[in-house]
């Protein structure tokens, strides 16, 4: 199927380019086969009036022409017999390079003078093959540029359909499939409701209900079918591979690539009394629209009259009703037939049709009113007219059903060997059009109408594994118990994160992974706990939900007996049961007393928040590149003195002092500041890679700034680095250097000392140059957060 790629951004606003949506298409399984411009190369050609035509002189097939092309009339020699007083058209002006860079210059033939040239759809790369120059309507705007007025600026999308996916044999369909990968919502163009003017109607009678259980007719009267075409129809038919015959069928083939209904439009007079759908007689014979005459058997599904067969159902019209210019009554026709009534019938008749390519694989059973409707829309826009109802004839205990699948959690990572989100699955199935609910282990799906795939749990994991990805889904390396292990490089093994926290002189401690349930809620940490079927007492009757109660059970032990400068850690996992078994692995730190050991070259200063902090962003320094604190509220942690650890904005851990009545009850006299880390989070490592090392000086200014007391300074550091983004590159280094409250800083203000230092790679920063980026940055805070420069 060929189909515009700008018809396709009138369903679906994305802003991926071609290539990326021919690769996602590709990868949702509808395989493009190519890809390829609109039109050919090139430019300088115009709309054009010809406001005169004469014979030329020495030539009986040429024409001088006088052509209006908007600020000048030039004299044009034209060959073409279509060329005529009042034909707007395509004129490529001196200068202008068509297909092939080939340029237009001045020229006599026969001895006159042409100022440019008439170009026909081959010479413009429109089209294989023309009659003349091309005829553009009447209301053209002379002197504009063609490419811009035919929307040329566009590719012509050609994918090749598996025969399970009719549901894609049309823009609908497509954008459908690129709106599920992409978020993004889907548009409908038209979908009016059209309002009867007249009572006329043809009386349906479906003698082959299981064949057709659905036929719905109007009646459109007193229609002028020489009107032409919208060109914007045209081109979207011609890029789609149909040729414009007149409107009433354009519409219909519109419709069919539209929306993905075949539709057929019969003259009225034509008809003899009612509509009667019925396979064919034995060796009933009718002469096609492509003026051959088939002999039917009595497999063949056709609409006839009360005398005669008017088409072969879902494959081809008959010539002897067909629409032409003189039609002024039609009846159009949506219908739904059986696929395996239509399949093979259109090789048994040597004819290849669009819409028996998509009856034969099945149509959307729920479309027919839709199409009817926004066939009508488009035909009295046109061609005017009078419409009756929608005559709506269906068999019920015939029409196609929804089926509803079933699909657990459990079956669903079997199958594919790695584990989808519940919420993005459902998700999945939604944003395809499914009705789905999901009741935390099993998906209820209804499959939809232009589905006829669906139909066991396997059709829908198909459908979650193709919009994750193939390309997403992890490969396993095969392992045998006599293969030696691979360790991927990037991933920091446990016993790496303990060493690391032992360099950094933290001790491991090892509890049991049963505790009792009082120490648990005297944390309030008894959320989704559970209990042993035979505990050993009652203080290892539970699995414990996080590591603070045994490590806080050590440094109460460590106090008792002297030791009152601790740094501890401990990796375990952690226990949770809701719906089901839940386990983690997590790192607990844990650090108390002074932050040196005593000697007389150190103060005594006390651990306190950053020094956790610091050690925090130490461990993590070789595996997250951004990494931020934020405001958390554990119960568990003092309320003033706690922060959520976060990486590229999601939570990865907390930090904080324990909270003042928690070590009152446990008995522990001292402050005490613990950081827990999800182990998954930490460990990946960054590989190491080249960087320049520049050999240009840095250039280092000082920044004091008061503002209030609540604004952070990853607050500060980020609007910095925000004002600099565009020179982002020069920003060597931020840091804050002081903090300062007292004596000329008002209440509830703070002062912070920052170092800005920049250096590019290859060259010299000038003075100038740096100052005006502190200027930025000055500026960009005092707007963002208030703050004043400090004198």
């Amino acid at each position: 199927m060929k189909f515009s790629e700008n018809w396709l951004k009138q369903w679906v606003n994305y802003n991926q380019s071609t290539t990326e949506v021919m690769e996602q298409l590709t990868m949702l399984g509808l395989e493009v086969d190519g890809v390829e411009p609109a039109a050919g190369d090139f430019s300088g050609v115009v709309v054009a009036e010809i406001m005169a035509c004469e014979k030329h002189p020495d030539a009986d097939k040429l024409k001088v022409c006088e052509v209006n092309a908007g600020n000048e009339t030039l004299q044009i020699v034209c060959g073409a017999p279509n060329a005529r007083v009042g034909l707007k058209t395509a004129l490529s002006k001196i200068g202008a390079v068509l297909p092939g860079n080939f340029k237009i210059k001045k020229s006599k033939l026969r001895g006159v003078e042409s100022q440019g040239m008439l170009c026909s759809e081959v010479e413009l790369g429109i089209s294989q093959e023309s009659d003349g120059i091309i005829e553009l309507p009447a209301d053209a705007p002379v002197g504009e540029d063609v490419i811009s007025y035919m929307d040329l600026n566009d590719q012509v999308i050609d994918i090749d359909l598996t025969p399970n996916r009719a549901d894609c044999f049309c823009i609908r369909g497509v954008a459908r499939e690129v709106a599920t990968l992409n978020h993004l919502p889907v548009k409908t163009p038209g979908a009016v409701t059209i309002e009867p003017s007249c009572d006329d109607k043809v009386e349906v009678t479906l003698k082959a209900p299981a064949q057709c259980p659905i036929y719905a007719s109007r009646v459109i009267k007193g229609i002028d079918n020489t009107q032409t075409t919208p060109l914007w129809m045209k081109e979207c038919l011609r890029r789609s591979g149909i040729k414009s015959i007149h409107p009433v069928v354009d519409v219909t083939n519109y419709v069919m690539l539209e929306m993905g209904q075949p539709m057929h439009a019969f003259d009225a007079a034509e008809i003899d009394g009612s509509i009667i759908v019925r396979m064919a007689h034995k060796d009933e014979e009718i002469q096609l629209l492509d003026q051959s005459t088939a002999q039917l058997s009595e497999e063949f599904l056709v609409i006839a009259d009360e005398n005669k067969a008017l088409a072969v159902a879902g494959v081809i019209g008959g010539l002897g009703s067909g629409v032409n210019d003189q039609t002024q009554d039609i009846v159009l026709e949506s219908a739904y037939f059986d696929p395996a009534t239509i399949m093979g019938k259109s090789r048994k008749l040597a004819v290849h049709t669009e819409s028996g390519l998509r009856f034969e694989r099945g149509v959307d059973w729920a479309l027919q009113t839709a199409a009817m409707e926004r066939a009508t829309e488009l035909i009295t826009q046109i061609c005017g007219g009078e419409v009756a109802p929608i005559n709506m004839v269906r068999s019920e205990q015939d029409v196609p059903q929804q089926q509803t699948i079933t699909l657990s959690v459990d079956h669903l990572n079997k199958v594919l060997g790695f584990v989808v989100e519940t919420e993005k699955v459902t998700q999945i199935f939604n944003d395809l059009g499914f009705a789905c609910t999901f009741d935390n282990t099993v998906w209820t799906v209804q499959s939809p109408s232009w589905r006829f795939d669906l139909a066991i749990s396997e059709d829908l994991i198909e459908e979650v594994v193709r919009v994750v990805g193939y390309d997403q889904m992890p490969s396993h390396r095969l392992s045998s118990t006599d293969a030696i292990r691979v360790i991927p490089e990037q991933m920091k093994q446990l016993r790496a994160i303990k060493q690391q926290l032992a360099d950094m002189s933290y001790q491991e401690v090892i509890n049991y992974s049963f505790v009792g349930e009082k120490q648990l809620s005297d944390l309030d940490l008894q959320q989704d706990v559970f209990g042993l079927a035979n505990p050993l007492n009652k203080e290892m009757a539970v699995m414990r939900t996080h590591l603070l109660p045994g490590v806080l059970g050590n440094i109460k032990a460590n106090l008792a007996r002297q030791e009152q400068q601790l740094a501890l850690f401990e990796l375990g996992k952690v226990f949770s049961k809701s719906a089901e078994i839940q386990q983690d692995d997590v790192l607990l730190m844990a650090k108390t007393g002074q932050q040196s050991p005593e000697q007389w070259s150190a103060d005594d200063a006390k651990v306190d928040f950053f020094t956790l902090k610091g050690d925090v962003e130490t461990l993590l320094s070789d595996s997250i590149d951004e990494l931020s604190f934020e405001v958390s509220d554990h119960s568990y942690l003092h309320p003033g003195r706690q922060a959520a650890i976060k990486s590229a904005g999601r939570i990865i851990g907390y930090l904080g002092q324990v909270h003042p009545s928690v070590c009152q009850k446990m008995k522990i006299k001292q402050e005490v500041y613990v950081a827990e880390l999800n182990v998954s989070d930490i460990q990946k490592i960054k590989l190491p890679a080249w960087q320049v090392v520049s050999k240009f000086p840095q250039v280092r200014r000082d920044l004091a700034v008061i503002i209030k007391d609540d604004v952070t300074w990853a607050a500060v550091a980020a609007a910095v680095r925000a004002s600099l983004r565009a020179d982002e590159s020069l920003l060597y280094k931020l840091c804050l250097f002081d903090v300062y409250k007292g004596d000329n800083i008002e209440k509830g203000y703070k002062s912070l000392a920052m170092a800005l230092i920049f250096q590019e790679n290859n060259r010299t920063l000038e003075d100038k140059e740096v100052d005006k980026l502190v200027s930025k940055a000055v500026s960009f805070l005092a707007e963002q957060l208030n703050a004043e420069i400090r004198s």
